[in-house]
């Protein structure tokens, strides 16, 4: 019942600062009327553990075009065992050959492009030094043009200027063959461009509220190369005295029939009452739940709430409106846009909540309640509220396994509906995690299911329509039913697939046969028409798909799979991260993830190196691919704490929750040594020894955030440490066995995983002890 995790040994190919540098610039000779090949290599080094590397390498044309190419190298040493992506590799004793595939042969002059690859060595692992492309060899010409560095050095994280004052922008920036300019830009509007260093510009006239900037570096090469810092937050108009009106949305999706929430609040307490006036254009059907309100020195950080309701019509268009609201404190607007489902009469998904943890109290499964109890200190969190797997089509109706126990479906959603009864008339929650597909979770063992990759239509009969049709009784109606749909399987065919290291038989079979995404399409087909169920679909975590080559794919995936099987995106209430993984929820001691750190072994090229960073900007992708723009993201923090690791066994990385960044100059060793991810790659995702509980369940904690959940429920195994014999389909998964060292998915790196496990979904009393005594914040 585990979700792995499946790190991507693919790197950026566009980004290289690390490794050897061999350039080449040779005309043919002799042969008029043909191509002049002429060419240039970068082959850099991605990562080494003493038997293992990885390498990237740049193949630019400095000659007439190319349709196709041809790589070859040879090995010095004892290299062998490579495989690679973006080319077709061949390897003959230390000879290399790579040539090009479909997509990537044909290279204008300028042009380049970017392959790599993983292998094995003994002894020593020296860089090849001569290449050729073509029959041609490239060598002497000196480096490849690489993009610019760039940091905004002004304004500062998080500061404030006063009203109408000019905002000070500055940067640092450079680059092999010298930065042509750097651009500044204000909430994505470019203010100012500074062509020599120190680069600066005074923004002037800035309205007052919370703002955005970036600085972009653009360099001499030909052809220019491009890298823009990370944003920078600040306030305009802030400050006690002075505060700001913010509002928690730019824009806001209302079902017709249904309503959202709007809370405004100020960005530093006010002297005085600040009052706000509320008006709405548009959409006649939309209205508000008031023309007013005040924020005063009491309720100036939590805000106040306007509902905003969207009125059932007989049209079948999206109507839009503008709330805008002003006060002393400033003004903002609000984009509304009430979303017609059906075709004009009301759908049952028109009724529901925005957020359906706002406002809610969550259930509690009783036999996971008392399995925590049982444990030395457990009561602290049995209460706390878990999801209630069914991870097997006879878990439907209960199956007496050990951590499921004999309650099926029916039985929590009566016990649910006694919990919601004795709740008042607070609504309630259940959490409800459906998994169960064919060809489950391709690239790992340990959680692997009962149904083959083929067995398509036993999970639509058998599986989903016998689920729907226990959420759809009228006794369930009051409930709001969230369903976790199908951990660990779309990002599988995104990474896990084709030419990569990665890739897996069953992947490939998944990614061809349709499985996945007519499966999950069906699910939220037949979920999606319940009134009050809210579908949200994995979305894995950043250490899966934080890689450019990863992250639009997998959005775009994530759509087609919405649209499948007479599925539509109003079926999809959300997305979820982390229930598969360990990744911190932030990193505060290492900060923003800039080019520099991101060439670091630890973030290892990816554009995310915290949870909530990812799960924020991965809504914003998914909006992109084509989803509605009010879609939230949950975040499980069940196992992502990493407080002091105080039981053993604990890695030696392991032992100490940092408490300040590193005052290390060496990028490496200050990433180590302030990350609060403690694990020894981010590769690793069985039974993590170290671990903590993370942030408690609670809902809305941040912006476009629904809900921090606790969906993997704490003390069950993620897999068993060895192999034992089983009737549920699950596999021993070498991840989970604490001798192993690992291999491309995680670095080759040791698995860090707990010893004596069972198997997975399985009650694991030492993991569960570990994860109290390293919770962050701390148990009391």
């Amino acid at each position: 019942m585990i979700r792995s995790v499946h790190h991507l040994r693919r790197r950026l190919l566009s980004l290289l600062g690390v490794g050897a540098l061999v350039g080449a610039f040779v005309a043919t000779a002799g042969a008029p009327a043909q191509a002049a090949v002429a060419c240039q290599v970068t082959y850099a080094k991605a990562w080494d553990n003493g038997g293992g590397f990885g390498a990237n390498i740049t193949i630019s044309n400095t000659g007439d075009a190319w349709t196709s190419w041809t790589l070859k190298f040879t090995w010095p040493n004892s290299q062998t065992g490579i495989q690679g992506w973006s080319a077709n590799y061949s390897q003959s004793g230390q000879n290399v050959t790579a040539t090009s595939l479909s997509y990537n042969g044909a290279v204008a002059n300028g042009g380049s492009v970017g392959i790599g690859f993983n292998a094995s060595y003994s002894g020593t692992n020296t860089n090849p030094t001569s290449f050729t492309v073509n029959g041609v060899t490239c060598g002497g010409s000196g480096p490849v043009n690489t993009p610019p560095s760039v940091a905004l050095t002004s304004p500062t994280p998080g500061q404030t200027f006063a009203a109408g004052a000019s905002v000070p922008l500055a940067a640092t920036a450079t680059d092999n063959s010298g930065v042509a300019r750097v651009e500044f830009r204000v909430d994505g509007n470019l203010v100012g461009t500074d062509t020599s260093s120190p680069y600066s510009f005074s923004a002037p006239g800035l309205a007052n509220g919370v703002h955005s900037a970036t600085a972009t570096a653009v360099d001499n090469g030909s052809p220019a190369l491009s890298t823009t810092s990370a944003a920078v937050s600040f306030t305009v108009g802030g400050g006690t005295g002075n505060p700001v009106l913010q509002v928690s949305a730019g824009s806001l999706v209302v079902a017709e029939g249904g309503t959202g929430t709007l809370t405004y609040k100020l960005s530093a307490a006010p002297t005085s009452n600040v009052t706000v006036s509320l008006s709405k254009t548009g959409d006649a059907d939309v209205t508000l739940s008031a023309s007013s309100l005040t924020l005063t020195t009491a309720n100036w950080s939590s805000g106040v709430t306007v509902t905003v309701a969207a009125a059932e019509d007989a049209d079948t268009t999206n109507g839009t409106a503008t709330v805008a609201a002003s006060s002393s404190a400033g003004s903002t607007t609000t984009t509304v846009t009430e979303s017609d489902n059906d075709g004009g009469g009301c759908q049952p998904n028109c009724n529901r909540a925005d957020n359906p943890y706002q406002g809610a109290g969550v259930y509690s499964n009783p036999l996971w309640r008392a399995l925590a109890a049982a444990e030395p200190g457990g009561s602290r969190i049995a209460n706390q509220p878990t999801g209630v797997w069914l991870d097997r089509i006879s878990a439907i109706a209960g199956n007496g396994s050990p951590t499921t126990g004999t309650m099926g479906l029916v039985d929590h959603l009566n016990e649910a509906v006694n919990q919601d009864a004795a709740n008042g008339s607070t609504p309630l929650v259940i959490q409800i995690v459906i998994y169960d597909l064919p060809g489950r979770d391709c690239a790992a063992l340990a959680s692997n299911g009962e149904l083959g990759p083929s067995e398509l239509n036993r999970y639509k009969s058998e599986y989903i329509d016998a689920i729907a049709a226990v959420m759809a009784r009228p006794a369930y109606a009051n409930l709001r039913i969230v369903t976790i749909v199908e951990i660990d399987s779309l990002p599988n065919l995104i990474t896990n697939t084709g030419s990569r290291a990665t890739a897996t038989v069953t992947c490939d079979t998944m990614l061809a046969n349709g499985g996945y995404v007519q499966g999950i399409g069906y699910a939220l087909n037949k979920l999606g028409a319940i009134p009050n169920v809210y579908n949200y679909i994995d979305a894995a975590h950043h250490g899966w798909i934080g890689w450019d080559d990863n992250f639009g794919p997998t959005a775009n995936l994530m759509y087609q799979a919405a649209t499948a099987s007479g599925s539509t995106v109003a079926n999809v209430h959300g997305f979820i991260t982390d229930t598969a993984n360990y990744s911190a929820l932030t990193e505060p001691y290492v900060g923003a993830v800039t080019e520099q750190l991101r060439q670091t072994r630890w973030v290892d090229w990816n554009r995310y190196n915290e949870e909530l960073a990812f799960a924020q900007a991965f809504r914003q992708r998914l909006v992109t691919a084509g989803f509605p723009a009010g879609i939230g993201m949950l975040i499980d923090t069940s196992r992502n704490g990493w407080g002091s690791c105080v039981q053993t066994p604990c890695q030696p990385i392991q032992t100490t929750r940092p408490t300040a960044a590193s005052t290390s100059t060496d990028l490496n060793t200050f990433v180590d040594a302030s990350r609060i991810d403690r694990r020894i790659h981010k590769g690793n995702w069985c039974n993590q020894a170290g671990a903590g509980l993370g942030e408690r369940p609670r809902s809305a904690p941040a912006a476009g955030i629904d809900a921090y959940v606790w969906i993997k429920p704490p003390g069950e195994s993620d897999g068993a440490s060895s192999q034992i014999a089983n009737d549920e389909g699950k596999g021993f998964d070498r991840m989970c066995d604490p001798t192993y060292t690992g291999n491309a998915r995680n670095g080759n790196s040791m698995s860090g995983a707990l010893p004596n496990a069972p198997l997975s979904g399985h009650w694991f009393s030492a993991q569960f002890r570990q994860l109290m005594a390293n919770a962050y914040p701390p148990l009391s």
